[in-house]
């Protein structure tokens, strides 16, 4: 199904997540593009990127993972897997390890495939993949499983204090 787009100026207050409210807040402009999720896709960034006809490297996932016992976010493209070295150095780690889902849910406030690296509960170190810099904009998780949030890659880094590093592979 192909996905719908909603300007800022047409998102409804109630329905509005945390990380909306966050772009809304900062000024940015962004745009939020709504698919229908299927519960049983395999992957929720794929099936993102397919219902909203962007490529895959245009969409990037949300991944909480501990770098010597601290949560951090890592914002990497859909098509791609995460180097849990290249995080663990570019925020000064030695050992990094993907978090354990519940403690993720619970720290940023989202639930998993819906992890939104903006309005988070407990706001985290964050690295940005630095192929996001490739693309005028990028789709990241608006906060909700079918709801994504579309905006420059420089304003998604300044909105996350996000270090912009080469953090994927593949």
């Amino acid at each position: 199904m192909q996905g719908t787009l909603a300007k800022k100026s047409k998102q409804k207050t109630g329905s509005a997540t945390p990380a909306i409210v966050a772009a809304r807040e900062a000024g940015v402009e962004y745009t939020t593009r709504a698919y229908e999720h299927d519960p049983a896709a395999p992957s929720y960034g794929l099936e993102a990127a397919e219902a909203l006809g962007l490529a895959p490297e245009q969409v990037f996932k949300t991944l909480v993972a501990e770098v010597d016992g601290a949560l951090t976010v890592a914002v990497v493209p859909v098509s791609a897997s995460l180097d849990l070295k290249a995080l663990a150095s570019a925020v000064g780690g030695k050992r990094a390890t993907m978090a354990d889902p519940a403690a993720a849910e619970r720290t940023t406030g989202y639930v998993r495939g819906g992890i939104s690296p903006l309005g988070q509960r407990k706001k985290l170190p964050t690295v940005l993949d630095a192929s996001a810099r490739e693309h005028p904009t990028v789709c990241v998780s608006a906060g909700r499983r079918g709801l994504e949030i579309e905006l420059a890659p420089g304003d998604l880094a300044a909105l996350t204090d996000a270090t912009v590093a080469p953090v994927a592979r593949g």
